[in-house]
């Protein structure tokens, strides 16, 4: 058995030196990946455009305005003369959020009466404008404090003083989440894709009768294929680790063997996917396409990249447990910003092992029955 076994793994790794150039997109194409994905996919709601409509045209007006922006939560992007220019802007997609400050606005303030302030925000993108709404309510509410401690002639002392603590990713920066989330993605994207096409290859080639004939078993076929393809998911991982800790300065605070060996076991369940979707598919079109399908939409769907799972219906929640990639990026990141380990992820070590049997051995039993 030992060795059919190593006769398959040399012959995989001598077809895999032999092409260099897909060898070499196999390292290349993740760290594009890791780049696009890490500098797209960023949640941070900052220098959001602002439009202005000042029918008051006070001096309050303008000391208000000038305190709203003077972060980098917002930024003036025009003074507009009218609701119809102001809806013109949003329409386009030039502003995200519109001030209009209504006549009165300042005589108001003085006499110590409310002032109103509309707010118009662009909800064509929830976070954003969620974001855009909890930022101004928080401005109006401190701004406010300060107009009523100025007539007073003394500091208002609020009723509740909240003291907000923030664990693991205290700058709250989206990077920080969504690197060790990318780690699971982006091992579901070229992995399981050359593996699937190197047994399909085969098929088209007609080099798979040769397989047929000998006396080797399926499960020695696709361990032999698997191992070599798992090696460069492995060297993948270590390379966009590598770049995604060390470029985007994200912290990483866990035990790096410990995400090694998940991340083992991650890639071969991986590999096993495609090796799986090659015994199903005759066709090298075919097979990118199923393992498109396969891999990367539930990874960026049911994993808890993107979307968060607690936001699912219990039913979806539920199926996202069949999917790897659900589990590795909490693993990913539990272990990056949490530096937790074995006592609180098994659950999720335990499926992916549980993962990589049940592929494995679907795959065997599927080529078997194919020769047959």
């Amino acid at each position: 058995m030992m060795r059919r076994f190593i006769a398959v793994l040399i012959k995989e790794a001598r077809e895999i030196w032999r092409d260099p150039y897909t060898l070499g997109m196999a390292i290349v194409l993740p760290l594009i990946m890791l780049f696009l994905f890490a500098y797209a996919t960023n949640l941070d709601v900052k220098d959001v455009s602002l439009a202005i409509y000042d029918q008051d045209r006070s001096r309050a007006s303008r000391d208000y305005v000038t305190l709203l922006t003077i972060g980098d939560e917002f930024h003036v992007h025009a003074w507009v003369q009218s609701s119809d220019e102001l809806e013109h802007l949003m329409d386009n997609d030039t502003v995200e959020v519109g001030l209009i400050i209504p006549p009165g606005f300042g005589e108001a303030l003085a006499a110590g009466q409310p002032a109103t302030v509309q707010t118009w925000v662009d909800g064509s993108f929830p976070p954003t404008a969620n974001v855009a709404i909890g930022y101004v309510t928080a401005f109006n509410q401190v701004y406010s404090a300060r107009e009523v401690a100025a007539l007073l002639g003394q500091p208002v002392k609020p009723a509740i003083a909240v003291a907000p603590r923030v664990s693991y990713n205290p700058g709250l920066k989206s990077v920080n989440s969504v690197v060790p989330g990318l780690f699971a993605v982006i091992l579901l994207a070229f992995p399981p894709l050359l593996s699937a096409l190197s047994v399909v290859r085969e098929k088209e080639r007609g080099s798979i009768q040769q397989l047929f004939v000998s006396p080797i078993r399926p499960a020695e076929l696709i361990l032999g294929k698997l191992i070599p393809y798992g090696v460069i998911a492995f060297v993948e991982m270590a390379v966009i680790f590598v770049a995604g800790i060390g470029w985007f300065q994200v912290p990483f605070v866990g035990s790096l063997p410990f995400l090694l060996v998940t991340a083992l076991i991650y890639v071969f369940g991986a590999v096993s996917i495609g090796l799986l979707v090659s015994t199903v598919t005759s066709s090298q079109a075919a097979a990118m396409i199923a393992t498109i399908v396969l891999t990367m939409m539930p990874a960026l769907i049911f994993s808890g990249f993107i979307y968060p799972i607690f936001n699912m219906p219990p039913v979806m929640q539920w199926y996202t447990n069949l999917f790897p990639a659900r589990h590795f990026v909490t693993i990913s990141r539990s272990i990056a910003l949490k530096g937790v380990g074995l006592e609180h992820l098994w659950p999720h070590v335990g499926l992916l092992l549980a993962y990589v049997l049940a592929i494995f051995t679907m795959a065997s039993l599927r080529f078997k029955k194919k020769v047959g």
